[in-house]
């Protein structure tokens, strides 16, 4: 291969990596081109790049999966090579061989490699001739479903289905008996195919408290090698990494250059070029390949901050043709890095994700402490069409403890309002005592349940407080251009020697305030508590009962926010048009986000129990199901499969069978 000078980079992707990817073009004097949706036609993306072109509407499937349109726009915009980033195109070995086809550098390895991981199944049986241990599992192509609920009994419950051309958690599901199987795997199948455009699974046996460690692997074409360390991902939820660090702690050296070593005759197997991951489950000293991943990993940047390595320049020089610039001898681990996925999501309701306007954000400053990759700023709206992570929050330090008190310093100042977010889940994480010990097990969030979620009863005190002191601070900041609508201006129960009294009604919080000579004096549950400080510009700076707060604070129209450190707090004042948000929550059967109706589970008019699954909705690349609210009659669908639904929209109406009889009875 010849090296190649190039000089016009295409980003088939969005978000965050899209940016990422376009600040190190941009230092190595790349021009930039970006791709965009009707959803991401005000994108930071686009915003960002030197040239953008609209390529169709919101839905991925329509869009930034179409790489006819993509390539389209490489050929009128002159763009030598395209960066599929990760997601969509990035292990699509159709498009790697298209883009080679029309003499476009395709930045990443050859369609001959991806198709050989992309399949998890022909990549087991690379492994095994390449001696890296397998998880015992069924890994061929017969995808009957009887026969593969035999192969499950075969290799003993519990058994995990993967989507074979799948990742991120996607069309992957975890079967403990074998009346869950099939349904099980027809779900898998649909995510598989929403996801990936296949529905070919394989079964593994579902390894219990197992380590999830990944090795960073570059290659270039010229027969060169190297690993650049390892990560632990262990911390996930639905599969889903939530934070990352490396290297993976606890390791010893022999077991690291072991898997390493391992990880490179992975690559060279498929004669493999570019930046890849081998992923594997750590069980003890044991290890056994899971997958590899033909891209750049979300978690890249933890193994640039401990190696000094900017990944993304290395992918376009060796797409351009040069040699790695550094042997395995040279690369050497510096301190500790983690990295913290936000996302826009209700850990308190299931980890349901959200979208919505980004009201006010406020973030660490960079330093060579702290990195934010990000494609948001304020007033962005985050779209339901796309995979709700919006940023990653990266520290480095010398060692794992001041790396880890980093990450919780910057999870305090990481501050977002307008949706929620999981800041304060990533917080607890970080703080986490068998955390904070080492990287513990990949089950270690599931088994935790409630308590990552829990919230400090006296920091939302104190933030209730401080939203009572933004609005009482606005009304007094009113008193000079509408004096008469001051309630400390009106004398209406006016008593002598008395002090004038507001009421604050928030929905579910009622509090009193009184002015005093430096602050308020405000009741909240049958407490008072003195209150005083500065608000500036969204920051707020009070003395509660003499301690010191901290926060920023939001208001649109109704609704105040309050960021105190990881916690988030949304208060809506009451008025006489106040309506709840969250009414539409306690209906039956209403769609908890923005969606798409995947499947309809039961028959009209069969009789159903309460728990019964009844609709399937899918959002941001994930199923939810929703289940019967009481025993009755499913009387009626309110949508069709393949609609779409809005957040709170009654999907399915069930006859409550009981309360009919129990009337009928009466009118007897």
């Amino acid at each position: 291969m010849n090296v190649n000078k190039l000089q016009k980079i295409l980003i088939a992707n969005r978000g965050e990596i899209a940016c990422r990817i376009m600040r190190s073009a941009k230092l190595m004097g790349l021009t930039t081109v970006a791709v965009y949706s009707d959803a991401d036609k005000h994108a930071q993306h686009v915003k960002m790049a030197d040239e953008a072109y609209h390529i169709g509407p919101a839905p991925s499937k329509d869009s930034y999966l179409v790489a006819d349109k993509i390539l389209q726009v490489a050929k009128d915009s002159g763009a030598d090579c395209i960066h599929p980033g990760y997601g969509f195109l990035s292990e699509n070995s159709t498009f790697a061989n298209a883009c080679e086809a029309n003499n476009i550098v395709f930045v990443g390895p050859p369609a001959s490699s991806i198709e050989a991981m992309g399949s998890k199944t022909r990549a087991k049986e690379i492994m095994a001739a390449a001696n890296v241990p397998l998880v015992p599992g069924y890994y061929g192509d017969k995808q009957d479903p009887a026969f593969l609920q035999a192969e499950a009994e075969k290799i003993g419950y519990p058994v995990l289905i993967k989507a074979a051309f799948g990742g991120g958690g996607k069309g992957m599901r975890v079967v403990n008996h074998t009346n869950e199987f099939i349904s099980a795997l027809e779900g898998a199948q649909r995510e598989a195919v929403a996801g990936f455009g296949n529905d070919l699974v394989l079964l593994e046996r579902y390894v219990n408290q197992p380590r999830h460690v990944e090795v960073q692997v570059f290659a270039d074409n010229h027969g060169n090698c190297v690993y650049l360390g390892d990560r632990d991902c262990s911390l996930q939820r639905r599969h889903q990494k939530v934070i990352e660090e490396a290297p993976a702690p606890g390791l010893s050296d022999a077991l690291r250059k072991e898997m390493g070593e391992a990880a490179v005759r992975c690559a060279l197997a498929i004669n493999y070029r570019g930046a890849g991951t081998v992923e594997f489950l750590l069980c003890g000293d044991e290890f056994f390949f899971m997958e590899m991943n033909t891209r750049l990993q979300v978690e890249h940047p933890v193994t640039e901050m401990v190696t000094g390595v900017d990944l993304v320049t290395w992918q376009i020089n060796i797409a351009g043709g040069q040699t790695l610039p550094l042997k395995q001898a040279d690369i050497k681990l510096q301190g500790h890095s983690f990295e913290a996925r936000i996302y826009a999501e209700d850990p308190a309701n299931e980890f349901i994700p959200c979208s919505g306007t980004i009201e006010a954000l406020y973030t660490p400053l960079n330093s060579e402490f702290v990195r934010i990759d990000t494609g948001i700023a304020a007033g962005d709206e985050i779209s339901p069409y796309y995979d709700p992570m919006i940023a990653k929050l990266i520290v480095h330090d010398d060692n794992r403890e001041q790396a880890l008190s980093r990450l919780q310093h910057a999870l305090e100042q990481f501050h977002l309002a307008g949706f929620s977010t999981n800041i304060g889940f990533l917080h607890n994480l970080a703080v986490h005592p068998s955390f904070k010990q080492g990287a513990p097990s990949t089950h270690f969030i599931a088994e935790q349940g409630d308590s990552l979620v829990a919230v400090d009863h006296s920091l939302r005190q104190a933030s209730q407080l401080i939203a009572a002191f933004t609005y009482l601070e606005q009304l007094v900041s009113t008193q000079g251009k509408a004096p008469n609508t001051s309630p400390w201006q009106q004398l209406s129960g006016f008593a002598l020697n008395a002090l004038q009294s507001v009421k604050i009604a928030f929905v579910d919080l009622t509090l009193n305030a009184v002015k005093t000579k430096n602050g308020y004096s405000i009741t909240h549950n049958e407490h008072v508590f003195n209150v005083q400080g500065s608000l500036n510009n969204g920051l707020c700076s009070v003395f509660i009962n003499g301690e010191k707060h901290t926060a920023h604070v939001s208001r649109v129209n109704n609704v105040i926010t309050v960021m105190h450190k990881a916690l988030q707090t949304r208060l809506e004042l009451v008025n006489k048009h106040y309506i709840s948000d969250h009414q539409s929550d306690a209906l039956p059967l209403a769609a908890p986000l923005n969606g798409t109706v995947v499947k309809h589970l039961v028959e009209l008019g069969s009789s159903i129990t309460k728990g019964d699954p009844v609709v399937i909705i899918e959002a941001m690349k994930m199923e939810y199901t929703l289940n019967a609210p009481h025993d009755g009659i499913l009387q009626s669908y309110c949508f069709a499969e393949g609609e779409l639904v809005s957040h709170g929209a009654l999907l399915a109406i069930v006859e409550d069978t009981t309360v009919a009889s129990e009337i009928a009875e009466g009118g007897a």
